[in-house]
């Protein structure tokens, strides 16, 4: 059986997984400012990874926003063109076994969406994201990338930066403990270290997106949320989202592949028979 080869083509990045009898393999990821540069990177890299040739590939699914400059099939495959939000809930429930979710993207900015057998839906999104992260730790510590902004995080103190509920109540908040977040960076001691600085960042920009995923479960009534995207690598989100899902009764899923979850989505849309814009050949 051929393999269907999904590609999300990022802004900065393009992932590539394969999909064979229902399962994925081989995710990858190519770092580049060009789509088209980088979409033909992924795929040359994943081929010889892989030690495949052209005919054993059925088809490509592309996706994401870099897809728009892909006006030809890739290497004369039949090539197809998957909405992002449909790719991003495809992926999400694909890798986390799931039925019902709520499904976040988190990348340069988040998008959310819910998924179930009726279908997926977008709901929303917000400009806080991977950028958002980058760019105050940039304006603020001059460290201008993910893994020196996490190495610097190490060890931060959020007592330092946040007011919590029991820093202006000694009153019991229904709902609330005693610790929880009444104002990132509300608190910004002239003591505060860089990495108090940086654990800061990171966690207004995860309790953000993880509050955003709250009031959305409420609306659906739902207590499942699915997190997918280059962010899922970011070590402090796990504990920053443990603790949200204890507190609101939710539950947070980081699924294997987290960040492969669109290209991934991309692939077994195709395979579930989801809609599709078939790529024409100009031949």
């Amino acid at each position: 059986m051929k393999k269907i080869i999904g590609i999300d083509i990022g802004g900065s990045t393009t992932k590539i997984v394969g999909l064979d009898r229902g399962k994925i393999f081989s995710p990858m990821l190519v770092k580049a400012t060009d789509p088209i540069a980088s979409v033909y990177g992924a795929f040359g890299k994943f081929i010889s990874a892989n030690h495949l040739n052209i005919s054993d590939i059925e088809r490509i699914m592309i996706t994401g926003v870099g897809s728009s400059y892909i006006t030809e099939p890739l290497y004369g495959i039949p090539t197809g063109k998957v909405d992002e939000f449909r790719a991003i809930g495809a992926g999400g429930l694909y890798l986390s076994q799931l039925t019902n979710a709520i499904i976040v993207s988190m990348g340069t900015g988040t998008a959310f969406v819910k998924a179930d057998p009726s279908g997926v839906r977008h709901i929303g999104g917000t400009g806080v994201g991977g950028g958002t992260l980058l760019g105050l730790s940039n304006r603020m510590l001059n460290v201008r990338h993910f893994d020196d902004l996490i190495e610097t995080a190490v060890g931060g103190d959020l007592s330092h930066i946040d007011l919590n509920i029991s820093d202006i109540s000694h009153d019991i908040v229904e709902g609330l403990t005693p610790e929880t977040t009444a104002s990132n960076f509300g608190k910004l001691s002239d003591l505060a270290t860089r990495a108090d600085i940086a654990l800061g960042i990171i966690n207004l920009v995860f309790q953000t997106i993880g509050m955003i995923a709250v009031f959305a479960t409420r609306i659906d009534h739902t207590t499942d949320v699915v997190l997918t995207g280059n962010l899922t690598n970011v070590p402090q989100s796990r504990d920053i989202f443990k603790q949200l899902g204890e507190l609101f009764k939710v539950n947070f899923i980081f699924p294997p592949n987290a960040e492969y979850a669109t290209a991934a989505g991309a692939a077994i849309d195709f395979a579930q028979n989801g809609p599709f814009k078939e790529i024409p050949s100009r031949s």
